[in-house]
């Protein structure tokens, strides 16, 4: 969907690995609520090599819609790598990335664009402040790690953020074009990794209470993916160090395109089954 001028404001990037059997919900009320909204807007899913047709039931659930583009990656590559993809593949203005399962609600949004019309560039959704609403909480050791890495975090890359691993993070466009080319990191680390170059840079970072709800079922392996998470934060530092960080990558080229909607199509276009 694109406004007169022929510009889209809003892009929403959900990156989604083996998410079929559960991603129509939220995905559906995404929709919705972007119907509902006076401007122009589109969807990326990046589906990261998911092997149960999570990109085919997105182009089901898609139907006919020319604001919704599916992204395939073909093989794994992780989540960090699937935002950067979606993100540097999108055309709106404000760019937000949330999790497949919907853990915070897309009504949260206007609380994150209020913080970038007020001047910050980026804005992130936090569950560690006084007024986030969890209304339904994780297991208590999934809490008790999530402290401890906060913790570490904190300690190493980002002192004063109480959680960075929010899936719910919006960005003025320009920000994410300083950002997300300079990544390094494509797993999990990746959201220390961008809130760390986004102060680096200069760029305004708002921290705003949203509603988060525990959604069982994920992906994250809780202990092998919070051990390499570990390990990358402290490799943004090392990249630090080594002056990594001060150019960007060209964006990554696509493993295998698939497109849903008004954009260039051909061979590879998943359509409804």
């Amino acid at each position: 969907m694109q406004s007169a001028s022929g510009r889209t404001y809003l892009s929403v990037v959900i990156p989604a690995f083996n998410e079929a059997s559960r991603i129509a919900p939220n995905f559906l009320r995404i929709l919705d609520f972007l119907d509902a909204q006076p401007y122009a807007s589109e969807v990326l899913v990046v589906s990261d090599g998911s092997e149960d047709g999570t990109g085919h039931e997105v182009a089901r659930l898609a139907g006919t819609r020319e604001n919704v583009t599916v992204l395939e990656n073909g093989v794994n590559r992780g989540k960090g790598f699937s935002v950067r993809r979606g993100v540097l593949e999108s055309c709106g203005q404000v760019i937000l990335f949330c999790d497949a399962d919907g853990s915070t609600p897309i009504e949260e949004l206007p609380k994150l664009l209020a913080a970038l019309e007020a001047g910050h560039d980026i804005a992130i959704g936090s569950r560690g402040l006084p007024d986030s609403d969890i209304r339904l909480p994780q297991p208590w050791w999934r809490r008790n790690m999530g402290r401890a890495f906060n913790c570490f975090v904190q300690g190493v890359a980002l002192p004063g953020i109480q959680d960075s691993q929010c899936g719910f993070k919006c960005f003025k466009r320009e920000a994410a074009r300083n950002i997300f080319p300079r990544m390094r990191i494509e797993r999990f680390g990746f959201d220390v990794e961008i809130l760390f170059l986004a102060r680096k840079l200069g760029h305004l970072v708002a921290e705003i209470p949203v509603t988060w709800i525990d959604h069982p079922g994920s992906t994250v392996h809780p202990v092998r993916d919070s051990t390499r998470m570990l390990l990358e934060v402290l490799k943004v530092r090392v990249h630090d160090l080594s002056g990594d960080y001060g150019h960007g990558q060209p964006a990554p080229s696509p493993l295998q395109g698939t497109l849903v909607g008004a954009r260039p199509s051909g061979p590879d276009v998943l359509g409804p089954r």
